[in-house]
């Protein structure tokens, strides 16, 4: 136990590394946990209450209610397990296929690698935010959707960064003895390939995590991913931008979970590229 602990010491170096890694400790138990720890779960899942319309924050809805009364700190409670999900969504099967993708662009060469990156590069050639976009426009609003369309858009870059890092193994003098001793590709490419380039793909995924956040709150502020009823703090952002000035606390706190989400996520990115970049360890 103590082992893995001390594995994990890295997020507490310093106060910052800290203090988002307690944060994003608080959005993964509010994911978890939030019918249990949510003050009015009821409102949470959706259920108005019309006789609590825009309660400013106080001791009774602490964060305030919103346009159908419901309390807004339950509502960013619920709100923590979609944004969560589908994030992980996103870079999941973006990490498996750019993954796969890259392994046999890197390893094979010659024209197969040639078409999987002029592919890839078509697709990186438009922000990614704008692809999806484009994408979930085709596919119809809605959260699978904006799913669908953001693995669309970022599988690429996971492609390109794995293509690169397969190259580098390839040319390892084990990896050409083992090809000249007639060992299998498929068993080359998961001994020797996969298992030195999972350090870069973890990092890469951690950083994502924050983006992919932040992009299917975009999609959802502009009606293309989450649909009400549902708990998503960009839609939650979009239903108070109207009121900002009297309504104050709807997108103000939504927004906010937002930006605390994204940032305790880029900030463990950094803690790991730290941790794992012998470079910068070094240092």
């Amino acid at each position: 136990m103590k082992t893995k602990l001390a594995g994990l010491s890295f997020l507490f170096k310093d106060t910052l590394t800290t203090i988002a890694t307690v944060m994003m400790s608080i959005f993964i138990a509010a994911a978890i946990f939030g019918p249990w720890i949510a003050p009015f779960p009821k409102e949470g899942a959706g259920e108005t209450n019309v006789d609590n319309i825009y309660i400013g924050p106080g001791w009774h809805h602490l964060l305030g209610t919103d346009e159908l009364g419901r309390d807004l700190l339950s509502r960013i409670i619920f709100g923590a397990r979609p944004a969560l999900l589908i994030a992980l969504a996103v870079v999941g099967f973006a990490a498996i296929i750019g993954t796969l993708l890259g392994l046999i662009a890197g390893y094979r060469g010659g024209w197969i690698d040639n078409v999987i990156m002029r592919v890839s590069e078509l697709f990186l050639s438009f922000p990614p935010l704008l692809l999806s976009l484009v994408a979930v426009t085709f596919l119809g609003p809605g959260l699978v959707n904006a799913l669908i369309a953001l693995i669309i858009s970022w599988w690429p870059w996971y492609a390109r960064l794995i293509r690169v890092e397969a190259s580098i193994v390839r040319s390892k003098p084990y990896v050409e003895i083992s090809a000249a001793m007639g060992v299998p590709d498929r068993i080359i490419i998961v001994r020797h390939i996969l298992r030195n380039v999972t350090t870069p793909l973890i990092v890469q995924i951690a950083a994502d995590l924050g983006t992919v956040i932040l992009a299917a709150g975009s999609l959802a502020f502009i009606g293309l991913g989450a649909q009400p009823p549902s708990a998503d703090w960009g839609l939650m952002v979009a239903q108070g931008r109207n009121l900002i000035f009297d309504q104050w606390w709807i997108s103000t706190f939504s927004g906010l979970a937002i930006f605390l989400a994204v940032l305790s996520f880029n900030i463990i990115g950094d803690a790991l590229r730290d941790h794992f970049d012998p470079r910068i360890a070094r240092q």
